[in-house]
């Protein structure tokens, strides 16, 4: 599969999306005045110890408080033994005070009102590794499957730098997560990666304690750097800038760290804006749409909310050609592929809930199911997917770590308010008959004024102005009415005279 990361720069933000046979899949975007927090370490203080959640706000000095639960202060061997039913989780109040200074990372940016989450278990990525300071295991990525490469890869970890003797004492190694990107990869390129990494936690640990708490310690690499460092290895054929100070900084990262992919890294002089020549500010503008289009004729509808995301199948205009069942399949199977590409490029996360059309075969359930997982392997973020439930519907968990592309590009409504909806003209003549009669009763006047937007005050004099003389013989005063440009369909004001 060819696979090209498109870098676009500007003072205000950087911009990288990722095409694969010339289709966007990713797209991440970082501005200056608010960059991502995840990787960032952190010196911080406790303000607020919280038993009954089992968890701490820590003051990292960000405007909102972070949060910590108490699972990600225990050591990695016991965390991994919480499931078991035997194994209970220590009381918060026995590993944190308040005014405590604490050393820690963010694992999930702020989202929404939400302070960035946090832990304890500090992790430093490179290219092939991921250290762990404080955890001397050594893993490596499922998604590399022989089992001999994982033999390999582990043996040229653990021996000789498992244990080094230092004068009579021993000095315990760091552990490492041997990421995707190192199978194939020579034990020599390894050991660089690890000696790197030994080297920068050195600094941080030095400027760990020189911190005043709360401080930044460490700050992850900005966008450009940190997807060559992600994603680049992963097959990424060509990598276009169209900054000349990025590519200079690319070229010398890649020189440094990933020589193979130096003739990869190219520096985009072309007319046109380079997201424009790959159709990618389109694709942006159509990823902020509920509806998806499938080429088939049916089509999505997406709904992002608070607790979850619901994705609904719809055959549309596609009425297949030989029986119902038939069609629905085709439409599923086109739906699973979709809609596993949506996930990713409008980065939306948390629990999904996918309403597929009903299909009676359980043969074409699987075969749904199968495409599903299938789309998604090619994601760098962690999905898990239930079977299809009695009523046609799949669950499925994607992580999610930032802010989805809606919520990074959009706010909230001003007109409706994130309802998604406004009352229509004829629901506020309504209460604008009610409002007048309250005040009737309420109040003295010679005389009232109406002000609303055009839409209202049209309806008001046309449809309903047989109500409207009923409601001014019934009080006995005049009405008038005056359509103000500035005001939204549900503003109104009603002035007594």
């Amino acid at each position: 599969m060819k696979e090209e990361i498109l870098v676009n720069v500007t003072p205000q933000e950087s911009r990288a999306a990722v095409i694969e046979n010339g289709m966007l899949q990713e797209i991440y975007i970082e501005r200056s005045a608010s960059r991502g927090l995840v990787g960032n370490i952190y010196r911080g203080k406790v303000i607020r110890v919280l038993p009954g959640m089992q968890a701490a706000f820590i003051n990292i000095g960000r405007e909102r408080s972070a949060f910590l639960h108490a699972a990600e202060i225990l050591p990695i061997s016991e965390t991994e033994m919480i499931e078991n039913e035997n194994i209970t989780t220590p009381d918060i109040n026995e590993l944190l005070h308040d005014g405590q200074n604490i050393t820690v990372q963010v694992i999930k940016d702020e989202i929404g009102t939400k302070g960035a989450r946090l832990t304890t278990h500090l992790t430093i990525p490179s290219r092939f590794l991921v250290m762990m300071p404080d955890n001397p295991h050594i893993g490596v990525s499922q998604r590399i499957e022989d089992e001999d490469e994982r033999i390999r890869l582990k043996e040229a970890l653990s021996s000789p730098n498992g244990q080094e003797k230092n004068g009579s004492k021993e000095k315990e190694m760091p552990g490492y997560i041997v990421r995707t990107a190192a199978e194939g990869a020579d034990v020599s390129e390894l050991k660089r990666d690890a000696d790197f990494l030994d080297r920068l936690w050195q600094t941080i640990k030095s400027k760990i304690r020189a911190a005043k708490a709360p401080c930044l310690v460490h700050e992850d690499l900005d966008l450009p750097l940190r997807l060559i460092r992600d994603l680049a290895p992963t097959g990424v054929e060509k990598i276009r800038v169209d900054s000349v100070t990025v590519h200079q900084r690319l070229l010398s990262f890649v020189k440094e760290f990933i020589p193979n992919l130096k003739s990869s890294v190219e520096f985009y002089t072309g007319e046109r804006p380079l997201f424009d020549v790959f159709n990618v500010e389109d694709e942006i503008e159509k990823a902020l749409h509920r509806k998806v289009q499938l080429k088939s004729g049916g089509y999505l509808i997406i709904e992002q909310t608070e607790a979850m995301i619901t994705i609904d199948v719809n055959t549309g205009g596609f009425v297949g050609y030989r029986n119902l069942e038939d069609t629905i399949f085709k439409t599923n199977l086109e739906a699973a592929s979709a809609l596993a590409r949506q996930l990713r490029l409008r980065n939306l996360g948390g629990i999904v809930i996918i309403d597929f059309i009903d299909m009676k075969d359980d043969e074409h359930k699987r075969q749904v199911l199968r495409t599903l997982e299938k789309a998604l392997e090619r994601d760098h973020a962690k999905t898990h997917i239930s079977e299809v439930s009695s009523l046609g519907l799949v669950q499925m968990t994607r992580k999610r770590s930032t802010e989805s592309l809606e919520h990074l590009l959009c706010e909230s409504c001003p007109t409706c308010g994130s309802k998604g909806s406004v009352k229509t003209a004829q629901t506020i003549c309504y209460e604008i008959f009610r409002e007048l009669y309250r005040s009737a009763r309420a109040y003295e006047a010679q005389k009232y004024l109406v002000l609303a937007s055009q839409e209202v005050v049209d309806r008001m004099l046309d449809e309903e102005a047989p109500y409207l003389a009923e409601l001014e013989a019934m009080i006995g005063k005049p009405i008038r009415f005056q359509a103000e440009r500035l005001y939204t369909q549900e503003q109104f004001d009603v002035v007594l005279m």
